[in-house]
């Protein structure tokens, strides 16, 4: 749809109860239940808004991504028990969601579309007439949606959101954004994903404003959208806002003529680089909402101005009760580090059909999240990353989301995303993935060299893959465990050697590539050999400190090694380093202390050491 008309969808005008009241009698002629799973495979926009809001007055809706293969739609009308598949005949899939819902006993109902009549109009498409003359609406209690989590380490698990639950949730992202009836919301987000369906639909008509349902996010039309519908606002995921930024960026746009008054992001952590960007362009606050799919959104949320809005936080609780806990079960105070739990009306109940993921995922009738954060004393939240996220390099613990926000510090880097990279002799390597901005021309070596002068050695990426997209999830979401395996990095290889002959190399820099070696197990053959790119690491340079103690007898000290990364520059180095005066049983001792220190040092001791 490319006018007003038959894509925005107010309130009021067209009354949505007396369609609701429609199509729950004609579902109900159908067979169709209160309680009875109605799978919905919808494109994005204000059909499918104006779908789920009846069918989820009545029955349970459980919205499916139009883009599934047949093995996945397979997989989740088995799981859902699904009574019926509410589709329409135009999608390229039709022929193929009739085959699946009779395999499992769905009935298929297909909605009619009059592209004349206004936003969300819609009838279903069947012969039968409606035996039923009046019809309950679903109790608070009952489950009005079903969704599934992603199913990124496991099999997905079933969320069951009850009416109150989505109500509680909407009325929270109303009292946040402090929506009102002149508000209009842009939709870019999936209708089939939480994050769409309750903070840009459901808010919207809860605060009696209007929401443009879009196709889906088009960055190219995302200026016109915001224009042609005089959107007060819109709620996206944080590469959404990317884009964004870098479309603007680099070929303008007509910014003056739209009237939003704040810009929301939410499902993944936004970096303050891209929050800035938005600001930036739009001139208005960018508040950021943390959300998941198990509160029926959103948890927390930074406030707009005038009240404070602090850098790297989600902000304070909006709506639910949120609190850090240990693994023991016991709530921790300001600035001490621990999951995040939740409790309160938005909360689901449990997982259907899941004892041992509920029991796993509450703690005295607290909802784990699987998020590490620490609230400051004003009671705004930080969160470290997913737990599941936090990269384990041979015992030290690192935030994905740290390493992200320094890369994206360098001028070149449009886009970047932190991983963990399986290695045999450490268990897990810091890698990441970046999309350079247009006309960019940085390499994986400089954009490590970047990211070792501003972090400590163990957290500096071994491996930087560059990418004209990253790889994301059907929400617009990058899916931080699964890129090593998408990227081929599941199988660790080391960095290929350089191809030369150890004969260039002086006297001095061949006992010491000799040195390099023996340390790293791995040929090493040329000047610019670098000693992190060939899978070195701190304790490993403990180790060459101490053989160029004992064999070239010069003190070399840990700051000079990480100053000289390079087989030159480190030699060059040790020339000018004063004679070694320990026997080899100090050096010994030496290493060991060294080692200590390394296990000892702070992040803020690692930063200084390796700064230039």
């Amino acid at each position: 749809s490319t006018s007003l008309h038959p894509i925005i969808i107010p309130s009021n005008g067209y009354s949505r109860t007396r369609q609701t009241r429609e199509i729950g009698l004609r579902l109900r002629s159908l067979g169709i239940a209160a309680g009875d799973r109605v799978a919905m495979v919808l494109p994005n926009g204000p059909e499918m808004a104006a779908a789920f809001l009846a069918v989820a007055s009545v029955a349970t809706a459980a919205p499916l991504n139009p883009a599934y293969r047949q093995a996945e739609f397979d997989f989740f009308l088995s799981d859902l028990r699904a009574k019926a598949l509410l589709t329409v005949e135009t999608l390229e899939s039709a022929p193929m969601l009739a085959a699946v819902a009779a395999a499992h006993g769905a009935k298929i109902i297909s909605l009619r579309i009059d592209p004349t009549a206004p936003a969300g109009t819609l009838q279903l498409a069947s012969a039968q007439t409606s035996t039923h003359q009046t019809i309950d609406l679903s109790a608070p209690g009952d489950t009005a949606l079903i969704l599934h989590t992603s199913g990124t380490t496991s099999r997905p698990k079933i969320v069951p959101l009850t009416q109150a639950n989505l109500c509680a949730s909407a009325r929270n992202v109303c009292a946040s954004l402090n929506l009102g009836p002149t508000d209009c919301c842009l939709n870019v987000m999936p209708l089939f994903h939480i994050h769409g369906l309750v903070a840009a639909l459901l808010a919207s008509l809860c605060a009696g404003g209007s929401v443009a349902c879009t196709e889906g996010f088009v960055v190219t039309r995302f200026l016109e959208w915001l224009r042609t519908f005089g959107a007060t606002w819109y709620t996206a995921v944080p590469t959404m806002h990317q884009s964004i930024v870098a479309r603007v960026e680099v070929e303008g746009g007509d910014v003056e003529a739209v009237k939003l008054r704040m810009a929301r992001s939410s499902s993944s952590a936004l970096p303050p680089q891209v929050a800035a960007g938005i600001e930036r362009i739009f001139g208005v606050p960018m508040i950021e909402a943390y959300g998941m799919t198990e509160a029926a959104h959103q948890m927390c949320c930074t406030p707009l101005p005038p009240r404070q809005r602090r850098p790297g936080s989600v902000g304070l609780p909006a709506g639910p009760q949120v609190a850090v806990m240990n693994e023991r079960g016991e709530l921790l105070g300001p600035q001490k580090t621990g999951e995040v739990v939740i409790r309160g009306p938005n909360v689901m109940a449990g997982y259907e059909n899941n004892p041992q993921a509920n029991q796993s995922a509450f703690n005295n009738n607290w909802f784990r999240t699987g998020d590490l954060g620490r609230f400051d004393e004003d009671g705004y939240l930080f969160l470290v990353g997913r737990i599941k996220e936090i990269i384990n390099r041979a015992g030290e613990k690192i935030s994905p989301r740290e390493i992200d926000e320094v890369l994206l510090d360098h001028p070149g880097v449009a886009q970047a995303i932190t991983f963990a990279m399986p290695d045999s002799r450490l268990g897990e390597e810091v890698a990441a993935a970046v999309v350079l901005r247009p006309g960019q021309g940085v390499s994986e070596r400089e954009l490590i060299d970047f990211a070792a002068r501003r972090l400590a050695d163990f957290k500096v990426p071994r491996r930087i893959v560059i990418l004209d997209e990253i790889p994301k999830g059907a929400t617009g979401k990058p899916q931080r465990i699964a890129l090593a395996k998408t990227l081929g990095l599941h199988r660790l290889a080391a960095p290929a050697p350089r191809q030369g002959a150890a004969g260039e190399l002086t006297p001095a820099q061949s006992v010491l590539a000799g040195i390099w070696c023996e340390v790293l197990r791995r040929p090493v053959a040329q000047a610019e050999d670098h000693f992190l790119e060939l899978g070195g690491d701190s304790l490993l340079a403990a180790q060459v400190i101490a053989r160029v103690h004992s064999q070239m007898g010069k003190e070399l000290t840990m700051a000079a090694f990480f100053r000289s990364p390079t087989l030159a520059a480190m030699s060059e180095a040790i020339q000018n380093a004063p004679a070694a005066g320990a026997t080899a049983s100090d050096a010994n001792f030496q290493t060991r202390k060294w080692l200590d220190e390394i296990e000892s040092m702070s992040e803020e001791e690692a930063r200084k050491l390796l700064e230039p």
